[in-house]
């Protein structure tokens, strides 16, 4: 049984997710201790696995070409 390879990027992708949405739905007292890791762990990692599932196609295809010449 073959695993998709997308798969671990999608679920990296929806567990970034959910602190962002406790963040964003946290009373407002609690928001200075979710903030520094929303903005700087959460949100940066989460944007960057939506991006490799949306253009990693691109990306991979670039590399292959540069190793093949």
């Amino acid at each position: 049984m073959r695993i998709n390879p997308r798969l671990p990027v999608r679920l990296l992708h929806l567990a970034m997710a959910i602190p962002i949405i406790g963040y964003i739905y946290s009373p407002f007292e609690y928001l200075p201790d979710y903030a520094g890791p929303t903005r700087y762990i959460f949100l940066p990692l989460m944007l960057l696995s939506g991006l490799w599932m949306w253009k990693g196609h691109l990306v991979r295809r670039l590399f292959a070409r540069r190793v093949a010449n």
